[in-house]
């Protein structure tokens, strides 16, 4: 997998979290126990620090960066869902972030809440505790609180998949099949 320094910066990487051999880890970027970054996610952090929390998922294809003014922040027990861009963001415990979405700068994201599949969180926005940001750009839906532990069941599902792709996962394409 593709772990790379930069300059003095290096990622700190629980021992029990997973990345995948196809995501990338670069600079100031924090790994909690039981986290794990998928296929093609690119986690950067070269102007400031990401940290990732404990039993988050950065799902297939995401991008998670930062400015030189602000870190990125994924709490614990989150699901970033596949192809979402987070940059310079802070996104509390138990957090949904679905498939697709982009959530920008200075954007601040409180726990238990959602950020819709597709949605644009525009720069600045807040999303309250277990509300649901829908749309483009994205709203907070007036009417409707997510329930408690709506996403916990995708948060060990994610644990697990990590436990079982470390120990189970080989790569085929290189083997001598002579």
């Amino acid at each position: 997998m593709p772990i790379y320094a930069l300059g003095d910066c290096e990622p700190d990487i629980h021992p029990d979290a997973y990345v995948h051999p196809d995501a990338v880890v670069i600079g100031g970027v924090t790994l909690g126990a039981f986290a794990t970054v998928w296929p093609g996610a690119v986690l950067r952090g070269d102007d400031g620090r990401i940290w990732v929390g404990e039993r988050t998922s950065v799902q297939d294809g995401s991008i998670v960066h930062t400015t030189a003014v602000q870190d990125t922040v994924i709490g614990n027990d989150c699901v970033v869902g596949h192809n979402v861009h987070i940059e310079a963001a802070v996104i509390a415990d138990h957090c949904l972030i679905a498939s697709g979405s982009v959530v920008l700068n200075r954007t601040r994201i409180d726990e238990g809440a959602v950020v819709a599949a597709g949605a644009v969180v525009s720069p600045d926005t807040h999303v309250p505790a277990r509300r649901m940001a829908i749309g483009v750009p994205a709203r907070v839906r007036e009417g409707y609180e997510v329930p408690e532990g709506a996403y916990d069941y995708a948060v060990q599902s994610y644990v697990r998949r990590g436990q079982r792709f470390r120990a189970e996962l080989r790569r085929l394409d290189r083997l001598d099949h002579s």
